[in-house]
Order: structure tokens, then sequence, then C-alpha cells
């Protein structure tokens, strides 16, 4: 058995684990995402209200983890420390899920990227070859995880430096090509774009903002491994600051070298084609290597976040006990296990999806809000309340304040999804649901507490109206 020193992770290791986590899909699709949405200057305010909510969310989980160290796997311990068991649950399950969709999404991306050569056998993604690939390779990466967890973050590491690369150079190809023109023609929305007020310019973004940023948590996820628990919060830090940069520079720099329809047009991955324009053929071919390799590096890292959120539940009673069975190298097996075929049922799906692109990718995003919401809730209420500020108690309003406007932010990023979306969700919570009341007989607890009981009844008739709006086509995914 693999002994618990060898199984810690360094600063550089948890900063990997964040960037590995953000640096996925997301950032190779935002030129083409963007531009679709809106120019430069609506761009730019888009950024600036999700870097300014996400920044506080990071300092939120850096604050959590110095003055809460003893809460280990922080996503949903926090909602559950802050709002009781179901609260805690639905966190769990919702961060969770949102893992599996978001991998699901991936391997969509992989197959689409492989269909720009192979147009015929991979297609947009979602084809029968497409899908057998996806297939093999989520396990081969579920039996490489299996032989212990160590392993497989080295491996991150490796892959989260060498990902970067491709974008970098993406980055410094545009900015020698940049047009200062064609910035100016795009800024206000540019030539041969529908009109659209500024708001929703900016609202049709918010996804994708939220989708790119998932991840900012990875550190905290895995706090049990670290060498030291200082480096929880300086590795969440340091990730998104180095990540915000250059998702700033990937959305901006496009819009100075190809007119905004242009941009928009062109194939996922959109960097790919933005960098087409820029440079030819080759710097397509140079971008889709980068986007697999950077895929599947992200892909091993949910992979390792969704197992160890199932089992962090379990550990804490949360999730039956089942899922916190660990095998000979300390990796939780089941929880794996549940993960992968989770995922691949929902792989399989994607062959009678019209836009499985697009529908994974702003799933993904809604499941991580209410997960988001209660971490930062937790955050004002500790905050409020003192615990851990009793040696710093000139930090407490400042971190009231940071939480406060995650939570804001948060809310604001509810809102625009819209309706759809969170009844999507909510369909998903409901048969959910069935695991924690599981995990509660087997402790011979109480299902619900009165408040636990409104909160379900809501969910309940949230998902009802969701499933009843799939079967009616009123809401289509």
């Amino acid at each position: 058995m693999t002994s618990k020193s060898e199984q810690k992770l360094s600063l550089f290791a948890l900063t990997a684990m964040v960037v590995g986590s953000m640096i996925g899909a997301g950032i190779f699709n935002l030129p083409g995402r963007f531009a679709t949405a809106t120019g430069p200057f609506g761009a730019i305010i888009a950024w600036a209200i999700a870097g300014t909510g996400m920044y506080m969310l990071a300092r939120v989980f850096q604050a959590l983890a110095e003055k809460k160290p003893d809460i280990d796997s922080g996503v949903f311990a926090y909602a559950k420390a802050g709002f009781g068991d179901y609260m805690g649950f639905l966190s769990a399950f919702g961060y969770w899920l949102g893992s599996c969709l978001g991998n699901v999404f991936y391997w969509v991306l992989i197959g689409s990227t492989l269909g720009r050569f192979f147009p015929e056998i991979f297609g947009d993604g979602s084809t029968a070859t497409a899908i057998i690939v996806s297939l093999v390779g989520i396990w081969a990466f579920h039996f490489m995880i299996l032989r212990g967890v160590e392993q497989a973050t080295f491996i991150n590491s490796v892959v989260t430096v060498a990902k970067i690369v491709p974008i970098i150079v993406a980055i410094l190809a545009m900015v020698f090509a940049f047009n200062y023109t064609q910035f100016s023609e795009n800024f206000l929305g540019g030539v041969g774009m529908p009109d659209k007020t500024l708001l929703a310019q900016v609202r049709d973004t918010m996804l994708i903002t939220v989708f790119v940023f998932l991840g900012i948590e990875g550190a905290s996820v895995y706090s049990r491994f670290a060498e030291k628990r200082s480096d929880v919060g300086t590795a969440t830090i340091l990730g998104f600051v180095g990540v915000t940069g250059l998702m700033v520079a990937i959305t901006l720099l496009p819009y100075a070298t190809a007119p905004r329809a242009a941009i928009a047009g062109v194939q996922q991955p959109s960097l790919a084609g933005a960098l087409e324009l820029v440079v030819g053929h080759w710097g397509a071919v140079f971008i889709s290597i980068g986007v697999l390799v950077s895929v599947l590096g992200a892909y091993l890292a949910w992979s390792l976040i969704c197992a160890e959120v199932l089992f962090a539940a379990a550990k804490s009673q949360d999730m039956p006990k089942l899922f916190a069975a660990q095998n000979g190298n300390r990796v939780p097996a089941n929880a794996l296990w549940l993960t992968n075929i989770v995922v691949s049922l929902f792989v399989i799906s994607t062959y009678w999806s019209s836009d499985a692109f697009n529908v994974m990718l702003d799933m993904t995003s809604v499941t991580a809000l209410l997960p988001y919401l209660l971490v930062a809730g937790y955050g004002v209420l500790i905050a409020r309340r003192g615990e851990g500020y009793e040696t710093t108690p000139g930090e407490r309003g400042r971190d009231q304040l940071f939480a406060w406007i995650a939570v804001v932010y948060t809310l604001i990023m509810f809102v625009a999804a819209g309706l759809k979306y969170v009844l999507l969700v909510a369909v998903l919570f409901v048969p959910g649901t069935v695991l924690y009341l599981w995990a509660r007989r087997e402790q011979n607890a109480r299902f619900f507490t009165s408040v636990e009981l409104i909160i379900f009844a809501v969910t309940l008739v949230a998902g009802l109206v969701g499933f009843v709006g799939l079967l009616t086509g009123a809401i289509t995914p």
C-alpha cells in the first residue's frame, strides 16, 4: 500500500491541479463563443464582471482554507457546515454531476477536433465512431487512475506545462498580427453581426465565463493531500491569476486580426480557426494538437476531482458508505467506477443530441453555481461569527465583503443562465436525492429537518416542471 507521506502534494502540484482543471476545453472555445455574442467592448465588461466575481470566490476559498483548516474537500463540506446535511448533499451531488457533464463535454470536443481532419468519421464529436473512441479513452484513464493518485497527479503536472505552450504561441502570433484598425471596427459590435443591446451581449457570454473558471477550487477539493494547509489558498490564487490573464488575451486578441463575423463563423475549437485566419492552416493543426493534450489533461484532473468528491462525501456520511472504499493504492475505487459509468452513459446519449457541444457546456456551468453559492454563503457566515478570526480580527470585515460580492455574483449568474437550465438541473437533482436517503438510512438518521423538507419540496416541484417541459417539448436540451 502507498503510504500517506508519499501521497502529499507540493504547492506546485496543487497549483497544477488548479491550472490543469481550469485550462481544459473552455479556453480553446473562447474566441468563437465571445465573437458570436459581442465585440471587444462587451467582452471587456464581461471579463470585468466574471473576473471580479471569481476572484472574490477564490479569496473565499483562500480564507476558508485558512480559517477552517479542519474541513477537507471544501466544496461540499463548507456547504454542509454552514447550511446542514441536505444542502451539503446537494452541493456534493451537484458538483459531482457537473464534473461528470464536463467530462462528457471534453470527449465531445475531442471528437469534434478530430472531425476537423476526419469529418466523415468523427463529425461534430457525436458520431458512433467518436463515441466508441471516447468510451475507450474513459476506461483507459479509469484503470490508470486506479494505479494511484500520486502517479496521476504527476502526469497532470507534466501535461499542464505542455498544454500551455500552444496557447502562448497563439497569443504571441496574434500580438504580432495586431491590427488597431480592425480592432476598432470590431470594438462596438462589428460589421454584419446582429444588433443587440450591450446588456444582451454581456449576458450571452456569462455561462462560458463560468465554465472556463470551473476548477478554481481544484486545490481545495484535494486539500487532504497538501503538504502544507496554507498551500491550498496560495495555489488557488496563483492558478486564478495566471489562467485569467491567458483567457482574457485569448478572447480579445482575435478581434484585432479578423472581422468579428469571421471569428464567429469558425469551427470549434474556435482558437484553432482564429489562429488559422492569422497564420494559415498550420495554426489550426498546431492548436488542434494542443486541444487534444489540454483536454486529456483536464479530463484527468476532473476524473480525480469527481472521485474525490464522492469519496469525501461518503466519508462524512453524506453519501452511501459504499463510496468510501479505497483500493490498495488509496484510490476511491467505487467512487471512480460510478463516475465513469455515468460519464459513459452521458457520452452514449450524445448520439441523439442535436447540439451536445453547447448543451453539455451550459449544463456543466449551471450545476457548479449552487456549490459556489453555498461556499460564498458560508464565507459570509464565518466572517460574521468571527470563527477562525481569533488571531486576525482585522481580516473579518474584508473577508465578509469579499464573500458578499461572491454571493451576489453567483446569483447574477443564475439569472443569466435562465430558467431553462435551472429546471434541467432540478430534473437531475430529484433522483439524485435517493443517494442522500440511502446514506441517511444507513445511519438510522432523520431524513429531513423541517427546513430541509421545504428545500426538497421546492427541488421536487422544479424537477417535475422541468420533466414535464422535456416531455411536452416546452424545454429542449
